[in-house]
């Protein structure tokens, strides 16, 4: 029936992989797009927060979100900057650093799951062509 619906099939592949990240996420209390989040904060500190939502590609509101319930778990903090003390950059806590190579390994052991059920080529493929879907329809 939706053999060739593209929202269909993305979405339900969508949920399959929520399951697999909030698996994998679960140990350290986060959701999946607040372990990504947190991620992308610890690789890019002093991010500013329009800059952290437009590398998730996110909106504003929901970055806003996701930042107030990592502050509040304690893995990451605004700080002004000097620039404009409006505009806050975001930078991880010694708590969220600490569990940087778990986090990063419990991500990994999910994606070497599925390199290893489809593949390690047609993983590539896959991820390749849905970047190029999203690409193509901003």
């Amino acid at each position: 029936m939706f053999d060739e619906c593209l929202y269909f099939n993305t979405t339900l592949l969508a949920r399959q992989l929520d399951r697999e990240w909030t698996v994998a996420f679960k140990p350290f209390d986060l959701t999946p797009p607040q372990g990504f989040m947190l991620r992308a904060v610890l690789r890019n500190p002093g991010l500013l927060q329009h800059e952290l939502a437009d590398r998730l590609d996110i909106a504003r509101p929901t970055a806003t979100r996701a930042i107030d319930g990592l502050v509040k778990k304690g893995l990451i903090e605004r700080r002004s900057t000097e620039a404009d003390k409006r505009e806050c950059a975001i930078y991880a806590t010694p708590d969220a650093e600490a569990m940087q190579a778990a986090l990063d390994a419990a991500s990994g052991s999910v994606t070497a799951r599925l390199k290893q059920l489809l593949g390690d080529g047609h993983f590539r493929d896959v991820v390749k062509q849905v970047k190029g879907v999203h690409a193509a329809l901003k």
